[in-house]
């Protein structure tokens, strides 16, 4: 690589660790990069997965604060992300390089659209509670537990693990935009404030990227570009730490903002790939 590259891709390397702290799309700022540098897109996909865990490590800790109290939670779904991110790193080495394109745009469109209209949604959901339980002359159940882990119920359990199983696929197969589809799906059925959310994508997605990045080393170790790792992961560790210090301080409505523009712009590079 030229001096002039590697400064870029580590630059690119801390704008998508403040992405993915923030958000979740940071690889749609260095897999382009590295394409764009004569590196083939599933080296590229592969390189960005081991490169951004530092980054991932680094966000949740700046997360740690929205994350406490989410212990029991967190530990119910990890299989999911695992499993997910097992079956993803396997599509991704025997699926073609191009396959993604075709699924990637609709599912970002789908997530945003989930962004948007959660507030709503959630609104409708507490109303239609409140009246169910008024009409059977129920006292309602309190939505969280002591300790700040939301109660649900059997059926939502399984609709929120299903959500991170179906999401972590995606991830391990290509990543890009995975935050924001799981902030976006997980808004939609968690009774939880989106800042403790966007903690918990954070943990669940880190959990993705070491699976999948552990699977592409074993499998594909010499298809994997390490300077571009090395790059990225020192970019992202910074990124990650301090793009969670300013995430964090966002109000709902600004995050919830900051989420659809780089969602757009996500949709926008992708199919422009």
């Amino acid at each position: 690589m030229e001096i002039y590259e590697i400064v870029l891709i580590l630059l690119a390397g801390v704008g998508a660790g403040a992405v993915n702290a923030a958000v979740g799309s940071g690889t749609l700022i260095t897999f382009p990069a590295l394409v764009a540098f004569g590196v083939p897109p599933v080296t590229a996909t592969m390189s960005n997965a081991v490169g951004l865990i530092p980054g991932g490590i680094a966000s949740s800790f700046g997360y740690r604060e929205e994350i406490r109290g989410q212990g029991r939670r967190l530990l119910k779904l990890l299989p999911a992300s695992l499993i997910g991110s097992l079956v993803g790193a396997f599509l991704l080495l025997n699926l073609p390089d191009d396959t993604f394109e075709s699924v990637v745009p609709v599912l970002i469109v789908l997530a945003l659209l989930l962004v948007v209209f959660q507030p709503l949604v959630q609104r409708l959901l507490r109303e239609k509670k409140t009246t169910d339980v008024a009409e059977a002359d129920e006292t309602p159940a309190p939505t969280q537990a002591a300790d700040g882990i939301s109660l649900l119920s059997p059926g939502r359990w399984v609709l929120v693990t299903v959500i991170v199983l179906l999401t972590a696929i995606y991830g391990g197969y290509f990543a890009a935009a995975q935050g924001i589809i799981l902030v976006g799906l997980l808004g939609l059925v968690l009774p939880d404030a989106l800042q403790r959310i966007n903690g918990a994508k954070n943990v669940l997605v880190l959990v993705v990227n070491v699976t999948s990045a552990t699977v592409y080393t074993i499998v594909g170790f010499d298809r994997i570009h390490w300077l571009a790792v090395l790059l990225i992961a020192v970019g992202s560790l910074f990124g990650g730490y301090f793009g969670a210090r300013v995430a964090r301080r966002l109000s709902p409505v600004l995050l919830r903002t900051v989420i659809v523009v780089l969602g757009l712009v996500a949709f926008w590079r992708i199919v422009n790939l």
